[in-house]
């Protein structure tokens, strides 16, 4: 079990959305300091004014798509936060609802940075350090969209496609070097945050934040290497394998809709 009560807790995007909602859990479940990583200073301002009641709380700006960003500010929150103990990778983007053929370089690159560049180079900044100290725990949110091919978000699909089988990999590294330093890797549909406005979804619910965000630190808690949410997304890779493409798009992709649950996407309306 990892016990989060005690322990030093840094969240990416953790100023908006369920990274918000993990930070208040984690204070509640007694973190001995919550680090909120992200780059809008003004809901790190008002996340950090909130929780101060919750606990002790530090907040940072910092571009996670920008590399060098991240090594200075993994510098200082060492220097004034002492180690981490769990890393959750929540910060995330996705660009646009285009097919891939009207893609602009700067979004592909972009999205590449921040879903499936930053979460290997924010872990590399504290793993060593964990597996010297034999204590930690990274979880990496990727997406359910890793699982399976979708039209209209194949850019965002590749970044968590890659999130997948980078984090799934380290945990057997770690396993392999007989640590007890632990990662787990989360996979979840649609989250009602406003990140994905306007998706449709047919049989699948979208998904509530807060109960949402409650199964992701349960899962750390409980050492969970691989999360699927729902529980219905672990039979996906099943069905991959046990059924020809033509069916397999044809009933997941058209009966159960996730082929067109982009089609009207509008994503989080930026505000003057």
């Amino acid at each position: 079990m990892t016990k989060i009560k005690g322990n030093n807790v840094l969240i990416t995007g953790g100023a908006s959305g369920i990274g918000r909602i993990m930070g208040r859990i984690s204070l509640e479940k007694g973190a001995r300091t919550l680090v909120i990583w992200d780059i809008n200073e003004e809901n790190i301002a008002a996340t950090v004014k909130e929780f101060k009641q919750l606990g002790n709380v530090k907040g940072y700006k910092v571009d996670v798509s920008d590399s060098k960003q991240v090594v200075d500010v993994a510098t200082a929150t060492r220097k004034e936060c002492g180690e981490i103990d769990i890393i959750i990778n929540c910060a995330g983007i996705v660009a646009n609802n285009a097919t891939f053929d009207k893609q602009k370089i700067e979004d592909i690159e972009r999205t590449m940075k921040i879903n499936s560049t930053a979460p290997m180079v924010v872990a590399q900044q504290f793993l060593l350090g964990m597996i010297e100290r034999n204590h930690g725990h990274i979880c990496n949110i990727a997406s359910a969209a890793g699982m399976i091919a979708n039209p209209r978000m194949s850019v965002y699909v590749a970044s968590k496609w890659a999130v997948i089988g980078w984090s799934d990999s380290v945990r057997i590294e770690l396993k392999q070097m007989k640590s007890k330093v632990r990662f787990t890797t989360i996979a979840p549909y649609f989250i009602n945050t406003g990140m994905f406005d306007g998706v449709e979804s047919r049989l699948f619910p979208i998904l509530k934040p807060e109960p949402t965000a409650k199964k992701i630190i349960k899962s750390i808690e409980k050492n969970r290497n691989f999360k699927g949410i729902p529980f219905g997304y672990h039979f996906i890779r099943f069905c991959q394998a046990l059924l020809p493409t033509s069916i397999f798009d044809y009933i997941f992709g058209e009966v159960v809709g996730i082929f067109h649950a982009m089609d009207h996407f509008t994503g989080r309306q930026k505000t003057k």
